[in-house]
């Protein structure tokens, strides 16, 4: 497709592709949804620890400019739902900060997903984020098709040795099903109905295209053992793989896309399973049986070629996880040291750094404290961890289309 390309100079900013006109053909649009990692907890500080590795330091240099600090996207746009600011929402051109709220400035997988997206389309691009923190699928983002939730017998047995009020508790668990879904499809309907809001090149006469969802969520179902009773045995999710059928269904029933293609982010904290330490064995059962849940809908014949799952324990940091399960050490010492009345605080936290210098050396201490920001559930908040999984949502995109 040939366009005009517009000249632009830019002191400083470093924005990521050049400035141009609004595509000819329908503005392609991205949807990306989950939950806390959708949402992206690695902060910019983590930046640096990219390009210690020369297989991901072309990351590094796709986000961040010379002088340092994070590009802007000149041709990528991005509406993100945030509940911290009073709009419930932040949008504008992609670049650093549209990850979680809080302490400093955080991204999730959106930066590189939209950066590389843009790269292989090659025109503008609009990408729109609904992601919220601790929400599970097979309640607060149950779909319509998939019906009401039903407690098991071991869930109703539990609620009556509670002095629970069956009906009242299945009544709190109705109103509880399927509000994520909906405030989904409410953000995604307001962005779609006034993109000019959002992108003000916008061509209405042009229009836009649906031409991706990601969906990247998955530990609160993960860890419920009261939905899922027997979660390390074969066969134990299947209610999560079914429910994420209907949720395809009905995301491509309700946005009138029957073919949108779909990319499913499969739980990866951790790592590959068969690589488990010692610490990590008793999970591995959960884990294994989790991930082959998530990953199943994109094997049924109805969703063949236009359903894909990306296994992220493949970017998984080995080396920064060691590093962090040993700096665990130093706190239960730290701790442990705590409890001694005889002792002086200089005299605890001399002692709590010899043991360190015990355990790491100077360069395992820079690694450690440049490449984490947050819990391993929280892919460490590791930017390189997620900016590899945004590319491999994007290349899983590409390789649809």
């Amino acid at each position: 497709m040939k366009r005009q390309i517009l000249l632009l100079v830019v002191g400083g900013l470093g924005f990521c592709g050049m400035a141009m006109q609004a595509a000819a053909g329908p503005l392609k649009v991205y949807l990306l949804v989950g939950q806390s990692n959708m949402q992206g907890h690695a902060h910019v500080r983590t930046f640096d620890h990219i390009g210690m590795d020369p297989k991901t330091a072309p990351i590094l240099k796709a986000i961040r400019n010379a002088a340092g600090t994070p590009k802007v996207c000149e041709n990528v746009w991005i509406s993100s739902v945030d509940t911290a600011v009073p709009e419930g929402e932040r949008h504008g051109r992609l670049t650093a900060g549209y990850g979680a709220s809080g302490r400093g400035s955080k991204i999730g997988p959106e930066l590189t997903f939209g950066i590389y997206m843009q790269q292989r389309v090659d025109e503008p691009i609009l990408v729109i984020k609904t992601a919220w923190g601790g929400k599970s699928l097979n309640t607060d983002f149950r779909p319509p098709s998939a019906g009401a939730y039903e407690f098991n017998a071991q869930q109703l047995e539990n609620l009556k040795k509670q002095g629970k009020n069956i009906a009242q508790a299945r009544a709190d668990r109705a109103k509880m099903t399927g509000q994520y879904y909906r405030l989904m499809m409410e953000h995604i309907k307001k962005v779609l109905d006034n993109i000019k809001r959002v992108y003000p090149a916008y061509d209405a006469k042009a229009g836009y295209e649906l031409d991706g969802f990601v969906w990247f969520q998955g530990w609160n179902d993960m860890v419920d053992r009261g939905t899922y009773p027997n979660r390390a045995q074969s066969g134990g999710y299947a209610q999560y793989s079914e429910v994420m059928a209907h949720f395809i269904r009905d995301v491509r029933k309700d946005l009138s896309a029957p073919k949108l293609p779909f990319v499913i982010g499969v739980m990866g904290v951790g790592g590959p399973v068969e690589k488990y330490g010692p610490d990590q064995k008793r999970y591995s059962g959960i884990h294994s049986e989790f991930r082959k849940a998530m990953a199943a809908p994109a094997k049924l014949p109805e969703f063949k070629g236009n359903v894909t799952a990306v296994f992220t324990e493949n970017y998984w940091d080995h080396q920064l996880s060691e590093l962090s399960s040993r700096m665990g050490k130093v706190n239960t010492k730290r701790r442990s040291l705590g409890k001694d009345q005889t002792l002086s605080v200089e005299e605890r936290n001399k002692l709590v750094e010899d043991y360190k210098v015990e355990l790491f050396t100077k360069e395992e201490i820079r690694i450690l404290e440049t490449g984490i920001s947050n819990a391993a559930y929280h892919y460490l908040g590791s930017s390189k961890i997620l900016g590899q999984i945004g590319k491999a949502f994007a290349d899983a995109l590409a390789k649809i289309q």
